[in-house]
């Protein structure tokens, strides 16, 4: 009996060595996160969920709700943004904005994405919201759309100059999917992907306070931050080879560190993992419509998310079409026609549901005399 328990056990423990799993990583950042872009996946985490202040790295919400706004034509990219007094007034990184001083909304974007412009950040707020106050209300609903918990925002720029500064308060984990939100918005790469530029006709030159954009290969943004509370904080992502991640630290000692444990956590993830393509391999054949006003269809797949693996399943992936080649009238928009599964040597990644991508109604009994007479005849013909 015992002997039997024994081959159990050991066999369990071999299927388990057999398990592909990613090789941990280790960061200095006191608080960190490293988070898929395409399916929300987090493959690693550091008291993610720790309650911090971010700096400069609240930007990401100002410059989200800034995109947002312009996506929906509340605001336009040919709006030009005045400063007022209060935007003149931000004190640390900074253009120097005078009051009354009019720029372009794309100088604006470009001012606080490459050199974390608070003056630039408050007065964009002011043009969404009117004010900085109104502005900040809007943050805290976008954060809780988000299912952001640990997030609460007194201020645009993340500046702890304020008596309620301290309650100014995120974490890695939130921060991680107000990038994502970010990210989405492909146009905002065109400045956080920017090293060095200038404003106001060339006279004033910007340089990117993220410097994995000229030093880390793949970078597509996206924000840093510092005070001496809340520490070196920044939100990076970057992508190579059809993957794209996101990593944040909170909370580092210096500089340098927090540069590092971003580059590590986006290390360890392009060395771990890939993304399987979720079509698919070949077109979808046609499915014939039995007693329908259409003789066929073309399926579609529910959904088309890529699905995140260790890069040791690559080389297992299969996939498998399981379709109907006839179905009978009336057909109704959306039914399951068969199913794409896709699964390695060990599991099931996913069975995707196929689907009829519109209503086909049954022919009337006119309609099939009508085609019956017409074979009759052509039947006649042939002989």
């Amino acid at each position: 009996m015992c002997k039997r328990i024994f081959a159990i056990i050991l066999g369990l423990v071999l299927c388990i060595s057999m398990i592909p799993s990613a090789k941990a990583v280790e960061v200095e950042a006191p608080s960190a996160i490293l988070m898929d872009l395409a399916t929300g996946t987090v493959l690693f985490e550091k008291n993610s969920h720790a309650r911090l202040a971010p700096a400069s790295v609240t930007k990401v919400m100002t410059l989200l709700l800034v995109m947002e706004a312009l996506e929906s034509g509340r605001i336009s990219w040919e709006d030009t943004v005045i400063a007022s007094e209060t935007a003149a007034a931000k004190g640390g990184s900074q253009v120097y904005l005078e009051v009354g001083e009019h720029m372009s909304m794309d100088e604006m974007l470009k001012s606080v994405v490459v050199s974390s412009a608070n003056d630039c950040a408050t007065a964009l707020a002011e043009h969404v919201a009117g004010s900085e106050e109104s502005f900040v209300q809007m943050m805290n609903q976008r954060a809780e759309e988000l299912g952001c918990v640990d997030t609460n925002f007194v201020n645009c720029t993340g500046l702890d100059d304020e008596e309620n500064a301290k309650e100014h308060l995120t974490s890695a984990h939130d921060i991680a999917i107000m990038s994502r939100a970010l990210l989405a918005h492909e146009k905002i790469k065109d400045y956080t992907t920017i090293w060095m530029d200038t404003v106001r006709d060339g006279k004033f030159g910007l340089s990117n306070t993220n410097k994995l954009v000229r030093f880390y290969d793949g970078t597509t943004g996206l924000k840093t931050g510092y005070t001496s509370t809340a520490g070196h904080c920044l939100s990076a992502s970057a992508k190579r080879d059809g993957i794209e991640l996101i990593a944040v630290v909170l909370n580092c000692k210096s500089s340098t560190d927090r540069f590092q444990s971003a580059k590590a956590l986006l290390d360890y993830g392009f060395a771990n993992y890939a993304l399987v393509n979720a079509q698919a391999d070949e077109a979808l054949p046609t499915v014939k419509v039995r007693l329908g006003e259409q003789a066929s269809l073309t399926p579609v797949l529910q959904q088309s998310a890529p699905i995140l693996i260790e890069k040791g399943e690559q080389a297992q992936v299969k996939k498998t079409v399981e379709l109907c080649k006839e179905i009978t009238a009336p057909v109704a928009a959306g039914q399951q026609l068969g199913t794409l599964k896709i699964e390695t040597d060990t599991r099931v990644l996913a069975e995707i549901p196929i689907l009829a991508p519109s209503k086909i109604e049954k022919v009337s009994v006119w309609e099939m005399t009508v085609r019956l007479l017409r074979k009759l005849c052509m039947a006649a013909d042939s002989e």
